[in-house]
């Protein structure tokens, strides 16, 4: 049994906390919790931040200290006296951050004290503090808390207008800023955006009049910030790294397109700038990550029949009409533009009023989710023939330097779109031949670029 004045001075806690590190030691220990609690409004803040550190100890996976923590009302004990100022103390606020979470942890009991103690005030300031130490401990807590039994009636507390969405803008804003990129926010992010569908709400609300890169109206959906890209990378790494172990739902899809429209509508496609994502420029870091999405989006296996998958969807809202004239306003692959100069020298079409690609891969990342729009879709296949798209496609198959992996791409557009599908096929096979440029990459590959009489574009057909 530990007396109370026993954890009064610095010294003593430090063996305590060393002490605590084990299992064994917590269990041994659990006597001090009590006195620990007690001794908080009281502190200095070094004796503060080293009794919250025993407290994150002692509640690591101890069912007996869990549950003690939570009788003695420490979450609101915690709140009150650790983070009530949390911008001025932020190595405190991690560690009562850390203990809340570890207290979480135990059930939803835990769970259902530890957000009542910090929903909504507490969780405001908290997110409004600019410090990576900070907003890890705080997303662990607020996805432990929004997890489990009951976790989702706390979810849509997070998600309520007034409440949890200033929240959410708050946390996002300190993530952007500080350059987070932990585990604990992308889940948190993918919970809300994702899994409860709340991605128009965040994307709309993360508008600011002070940093939008287009303000017109009051209309927040034509305007785009460096916090829109940062959120949008974030939902792109969960789904990249993990996507057997989420879900996309068709709400989510038909967003992520919605928001990929709205930037090709704001994007100036006249300026070419020579670098990859991120550029650092929102409108064009929206459209590329929207597009990364929509390709990843639609590479997933459909569901059971009596479900309809996210890409039927995008089908049926125009997808792959918009990515094929996404492409056909694009001047020509870099390499086709050099074999016309080199065919037609002085006499060669003008191509002043075509797009240029706005980042490094944009053509790719486009021809990438047509071709996996394609896989397996007669229905997808077809469109591309009615829409006069399969020329097109055939030209995407060279190597460009302003798009790595453009012919990769484009050679898996061709194939998804003339596999099993006789009718493409037979107009493949049928196309004439007229006067050609060669080159050797294009010719390795069975294919020439020809110069189309009656509209001086390019297009590519069977050498």
């Amino acid at each position: 049994m530990w007396e109370a004045e026993e954890i009064e001075d610095e010294e003593t806690l430090e063996a305590l906390l060393e002490a605590s590190r084990s299992a064994q030691g917590r269990a041994a220990l659990s006597d001090a919790l009590a006195d620990t609690l007690h001794f908080l409004p009281a502190s200095t803040h070094r004796l503060l931040l080293l009794r919250l550190r025993l407290l994150r100890n002692l509640l690591a996976g101890d069912d007996l200290n869990q549950g003690t923590f939570v009788l003695l009302s420490g979450p609101a004990a915690v709140v009150s006296s650790a983070l009530s100022s949390p911008s001025d103390s932020p190595d405190v606020a991690r560690a009562g951050l850390q203990a809340l979470g570890n207290a979480a942890l135990a059930g939803e009991h835990h769970r259902a004290a530890v957000w009542d103690a910090l929903f909504p005030g507490s969780l405001l300031e908290l997110a409004r503090v600019r410090e990576k130490g900070v907003l890890d401990p705080l997303c662990m807590v607020i996805d432990t808390c929004c997890s489990g039994e009951g976790g989702r009636g706390r979810l849509e507390e997070l998600c309520h207008e007034e409440l949890g969405l200033p929240i959410l803008v708050e946390i996002v804003t300190t993530a952007w800023q500080v350059g987070h990129d932990e585990e604990w926010l992308e889940w948190l992010l993918f919970k809300i955006c994702v899994e409860e569908q709340k991605f128009e709400t965040l994307f709309v609300a993360l508008c600011s009049r002070n940093d939008a890169e287009h303000s017109d109206g009051d209309e927040c959906k034509t305007e785009f910030n460096a916090k829109h890209a940062y959120l949008l990378g974030k939902l792109l790494k969960c789904l990249a790294n993990r996507p057997k172990e989420v879900s996309v739902s068709i709400s989510f899809a038909l967003d992520i397109f919605n928001a990929q429209k709205h930037a090709a509508e704001i994007v100036d496609f006249t300026c070419r700038v020579n670098s990859p994502l991120p550029t650092g420029h929102p409108a064009i870091d929206v459209l590329g990550y929207s597009l990364v999405l929509l390709k990843d989006i639609c590479a997933w296996e459909s569901p059971p029949s009596d479900t309809q998958a996210p890409v039927d969807s995008l089908m049926q809202t125009g997808l792959v009409k918009h990515l094929l004239t996404y492409l056909r306003e694009l001047e020509p692959p870099s390499m086709i533009r050099k074999s016309m100069a080199r065919g037609q020298g002085d006499h060669q079409p003008a191509l002043g009023t075509a797009k240029v690609c706005p980042y490094i891969g944009y053509r790719r990342d486009v021809v990438a989710v047509i071709a996996n729009c394609l896989h397996r879709s007669k229905k997808v296949q077809d469109e591309v023939r009615h829409l006069d798209g399969i020329i097109l496609l055939l030209q995407q198959c060279v190597v460009d330097e302003e798009n790595p992996y453009l012919r990769e791409w484009g050679l898996f557009a061709v194939k998804n779109l003339l596999e099993g599908n006789e009718e493409n096929q037979k107009e493949v096979s049928g196309l004439k031949m007229q006067e050609a440029v060669i080159t050797p990459e294009i010719a390795d590959i069975g294919l020439r670029v020809e110069i189309d009489k009656e509209t001086g574009h390019p297009k590519l057909v069977n050498n």
